[in-house]
């Protein structure tokens, strides 16, 4: 079957989890270093192994579980840019918490994030992509364990972390639980995502965009649900984070046909797209965009104007946009 879209084609990616962009195999590999067992995390073909988005979740953080030091981050950074490079991702963001990286202790997140730094530092160097951190606290572990999570990323804002976040189980606590953690990460300057719409319906998007106030929402599908709704996210230009072969993989739709990506885009709502965890869903960006061209009949020029519209979407500097343009553009 020939490619309708070339996998070479430059591609922005703002919706990545940093942890579940790790592979099965090097999971593995630090499970066997540190003499843990995490066996029944995987399928027999070597994949990872769950029932649905609850389970997921579990195995998830059993497979974060090996990431114990801020040199075991260091080698899943160039790991996972490296899979990126070979997808044409030239700009990606990656969902990055201090729960994973020190347990929400100050001291301890610097230590970590010292280590991703440095090694997105050489992925630029050796492999052109350029990638930046949002600091996500997880809705499931409450708004309590949110509040330090937001401190850290306040004192940590700068030229690689750049924004915040909330991830997690949606169908536990209100966003207006977390309003205290983005108040504090907006007034530090940083730049506000906030997962909904992926479990919660479309009236977890209405309750993100008025208690969190974030400029995106990561999936944001189920918007579709509420045509009312869906114009208020086209006419404020929020952006959304899609990644349809995530909510196929987890069954929120049963196929890409019944995806709403399409129809988002024809009522005028910015869309991005993202593979969200994507060793988990067995995905890669470039089977994603010949998925959607197959599915819908998007052209380059379709994916070309998304990926204009997420590096105006992303949370980088001016002058990073600027050169990234260049490359889009070729």
């Amino acid at each position: 079957m020939s490619e309708l879209i070339d996998p070479a084609l430059p591609k922005v990616e703002l919706h990545l989890h940093l942890e579940g962009a790790a592979s099965p195999a090097f999971i593995r590999g630090l499970a066997k270093e540190k003499g843990l067992d995490i066996s029944g995390i995987f399928a027999e073909d070597g994949g990872y192994d769950y029932r649905d988005f609850w389970h997921f979740l579990e195995v998830y953080e059993a497979a974060t579980s090996t990431l114990q030091s801020p040199e075991d981050f260091r080698r899943l950074v160039l790991a996972v840019l490296e899979d990126r490079a070979e997808d044409g991702v030239i700009y990606a963001e990656t969902f990055v918490s201090p729960d994973f990286c020190g347990g929400g202790d100050l001291g301890a997140w610097r230590e970590y994030l010292h280590a991703i730094e440095e090694a997105a530092e050489q992925a630029q160097n050796t492999m052109g992509i350029t990638l930046k951190g949002v600091v996500t606290c997880i809705r499931h572990f409450g708004p309590e364990k949110a509040r330090p999570i937001a401190l850290c990323a306040a004192e940590t804002k700068g030229d690689f972390i750049t924004g915040f976040g909330i991830a997690g189980d949606e169908k536990m606590h209100h966003p207006k639980d977390f309003a205290w953690a983005f108040d504090c990460a907006r007034e530090a300057g940083l730049r506000l995502t906030a997962h909904a719409g992926e479990w919660g319906g479309a009236q977890s998007v209405r309750d993100a965009l008025d208690h969190l106030r974030p400029e995106r929402i990561g999936h944001g599908v189920q918007a579709i649900d509420d045509l009312a709704l869906v114009d208020r996210l086209a006419e404020d230009g929020i952006v959304l984070e899609v990644c349809p072969g995530s909510n196929v993989f987890l069954g929120v739709y049963p196929s890409f046909r019944d995806h709403p990506v399409d129809r988002l885009r024809e009522r005028e709502v910015k869309i991005t797209l993202s593979t969200d965890d994507p060793p988990f869903f067995r995905t890669t960006l470039v089977q994603e965009y010949e998925t959607l061209a197959r599915t819908f009949g998007w052209t380059e020029a379709d994916f070309r104007s998304i990926n204009a519209d997420a590096l105006k979407a992303a949370f980088c500097d001016e002058a990073t946009k600027r050169s990234l343009l260049d490359r889009l553009t070729r």
